[in-house]
């Protein structure tokens, strides 16, 4: 299962972007989509995630401001973020919570969480 995240940038205090990952490798199923962030140094954190049934987390600085969605086909995962403040500068991963896939045989196959290659969110003041 490979993930391929895009959409970060630059922009002012207040702007916006958003954030999609797509999931890639004979999916079957993925129990749960998110975004975590990193800051230098730092350990990866939660942004959001939203499970195939629909429940949804936010962490409590993303509340309010953010939004996360999944596609129809279950294998993307979109964050649109309003109000950008300069603290979520970061890079944010996108991931893959237990995902299921065939393999070469058709086999379905129990994967590890899969993580994005990191994109980099920069807000300036």
């Amino acid at each position: 299962v490979q993930l391929q995240a895009s959409g970060g940038g630059s922009v002012q205090t207040g702007g916006s972007l958003r954030l999609s990952c797509v999931a890639s490798g004979s999916i079957i199923r993925i129990d749960a989509m998110g975004w975590y962030r990193q800051y230098p140094g730092k350990e990866r954190e939660l942004v959001a995630d939203i499970s195939t049934s629909g429940t949804i987390k936010y962490s409590d600085s993303a509340k309010g401001r953010f939004t996360i969605s999944r596609g129809d086909a279950k294998n993307t995962v979109n964050l649109q973020m309003n109000s950008l403040k300069p603290e979520d500068t970061a890079v944010y991963y996108c991931y893959a919570g237990n995902p299921v896939y065939y393999n070469s045989d058709y086999a379905p196959v129990a994967a590890r969480d899969a993580w994005g290659q990191g994109t980099l969110v920069t807000v300036s003041s």
